[in-house]
C-alpha cells in the first residue's frame, strides 16, 4: 500500500519528538524512502509530511514559472524557506522544527492524519474537528470521486 490512511494519535515531548505511526513508516518502505519534507500547511494549522521523492515531484512545477516573478518568489518563500528535510530514526522518531510545532500550534497530544500522498501533523483537538467538518463539508456539497476506469464524458 502507498497511499497514507487513517488516523494515528501520538504524543509530542518536551524535545519536539513523536513518533511517525508504524503504518505510515511501511507506506515509506513500499515508496522506497524514509526521507521527508515537513512544512507549514498552506491551507489547515498543521505540518504536512511529504516523502521526498513526491515533494520533488511537487515542487517540480516552480522550475516553470518565471524566476524572477512574484509567484516565483511567493511560493519560493512560502514552501521552501519554511521546509524542512526530515528523516525518522530506526525506532521511527523524528524531531519536530520548533519553528513548525509553533506555527501549526501543536500541544502533547497530536494525530497523525493520512492524505493519500502525504500525512499531516495536528494538534489532537483541532484534528478531530477538522475531520468532522470536512466529512460535513463533503457531505453539503455532495464531494464524490469518478468511478474507476470512467472517463469525465461517459453517462452517469
Amino acid at each position: 500500500m502507498t497511499q497514507f490512511l487513517g488516523t494515528h494519535k501520538g504524543k509530542l515531548d518536551k524535545k519536539g519528538r513523536i513518533s511517525v505511526p508504524a503504518q505510515f513508516r511501511a507506506v515509506l518502505e513500499a515508496l522506497g524512502t524514509a526521507d521527508i519534507v515537513l512544512f507549514p500547511s498552506f491551507r489547515h494549522p498543521c505540518i504536512e509530511a511529504w516523502p521526498a521523492p513526491a515533494f520533488a515531484a511537487l515542487s517540480a512545477g516552480h522550475t516553470r514559472l518565471d524566476v524572477f516573478s512574484d509567484a516565483s518568489d511567493n511560493l519560493a518563500a512560502a514552501l521552501f524557506a519554511t521546509a524542512h528535510p526530515a528523516r525518522p530514526d530506526g525506532e521511527g522518531r523524528l524531531v519536530l522544527p520548533e519553528d513548525l510545532v509553533a506555527e501549526a500550534g501543536l500541544s502533547e497530544a497530536v494525530s497523525f492524519i493520512g492524505a493519500n500522498q502525504c500525512f499531516q501533523i495536528w494538534d489532537t483537538e483541532r484534528a478531530l474537528a477538522h475531520i468532522r467538518d470536512a466529512r460535513a463539508r463533503a457531505r453539503d456539497f455532495r464531494l464524490t470521486l469518478p468511478s474507476p476506469g470512467r472517463s469525465d464524458g461517459e453517462a452517469r
